[in-house]
């Protein structure tokens, strides 16, 4: 299935705050490392019971009987998701509370690397995976630059982000666009769409006849940010919610700002087994009743996320 998705026409123009990202974080995954554990979601509380879920018969058994879906993420990619005091709170985690409610089942969120989530689907060491996760072709089918990883996993997609720039307050070198950095230092998180953005623009600035751009590439979104503000690289590249909460928050707004519009604005999705149909398809039922009931916009507007909202789920619908 390739339903699209579309805007919510209700979500409030942008937020200058979509994204909690205090420190980091969201992407393209890749199937490689495993994950460690780092704080599980407080914020899933959820008492919805088999009487008071509508949706609980929609789920495989497995998921009736232990009443809980071991959800994978990166928890840094604040306001999506990431730790406060311990506990794994954000956008995703409160969506996902939202969810448990209509299926009658708790969502157990556990942190590790970015670039392990797929590959920890694959294992089953989770259900599902939910890190601002961007859904793509490529991770459908189980590609990486053209080549064959893995069988490939489903989304339900759920909401709508791009990519955004972000350089150091002041923005000395004056980068009005990704197209300015040719030539010049960038960094990124590992394994993340945003990281193929840059490689994409690098050969476009080659094509064009400029410099390639040096890219440097981070296990996580920190240490990218943290080049950014050293001046080691004149500017990071990150998703425009994440991006635009880092400007708002970093060193009480000093630290960051964002230049030009996102670009390539795709759907995130929950990333679920293709041999898991029932569960997949029990999440979409879910993701459009929080949709129809408010319950969805509300957690997106707590979060400073309204412009990323969407009308329906849909399954499969990256491009």
């Amino acid at each position: 299935m390739t339903a699209s998705i579309t805007r919510r026409k209700t979500a409030k123009s942008r937020i200058a705050a979509v994204g909690a990202i205090a420190v980091a974080g969201t992407l393209l995954l890749t199937a490689c490392g495993d994950q460690t554990d780092s704080a599980s979601s407080g914020s899933g509380d959820s008492t919805a019971t088999k009487a008071g879920a509508p949706l609980f018969s929609k789920l495989p058994e497995k998921y009736q009987k232990s009443g809980v879906i071991k959800v994978g993420t990166n928890a840094e990619y604040a306001p999506m998701e990431s730790v406060e005091n311990g506990k794994i709170v954000g956008v995703d985690p409160d969506i996902a509370a939202e969810l448990g409610k209509k299926l009658g089942v708790k969502f157990e969120f556990t942190s590790g690397s970015f670039d392990g989530l797929i590959t920890s689907l694959y294992s089953r060491r989770h259900d599902v995976i939910m890190s601002s996760i961007t859904d793509t072709k490529e991770r459908q089918e189980g590609l990486e630059n053209g080549k064959k990883l893995g069988k490939g996993i489903d989304f339900v997609d759920y909401f709508l982000a791009g990519t955004a720039v972000y350089t150091k307050k002041g923005n000395p070198q004056n980068i009005k666009s990704i197209e300015d950095l040719c030539g010049k230092t960038a960094s990124v998180q590992r394994g993340t769409t945003y990281e193929e953005a840059l490689k994409k623009q690098s050969k476009a600035c080659t094509d064009g006849g400029e410099k390639a751009i040096e890219i440097e590439s981070f296990e996580n979104d920190t240490e990218a940010q943290t080049r950014v503000k050293s001046g080691g690289a004149v500017a990071g590249v990150n998703d425009y919610p994440v991006a635009l909460d880092l400007a708002r928050k970093a060193d009480g707004g000093n630290a960051f700002e964002v230049v030009g519009e996102q670009v390539d604005a795709g759907p995130f999705g929950i990333g679920v087994n293709k041999d898991n149909p029932g569960l997949r398809d029990a999440l979409k039922e879910a993701v459009d009743a929080i949709i129809a009931d408010g319950s969805y916009q509300k957690v997106l507007d707590k979060w400073g996320a309204g412009t990323g909202a969407i009308d329906k789920a849909a399954i499969n619908g990256g491009k």
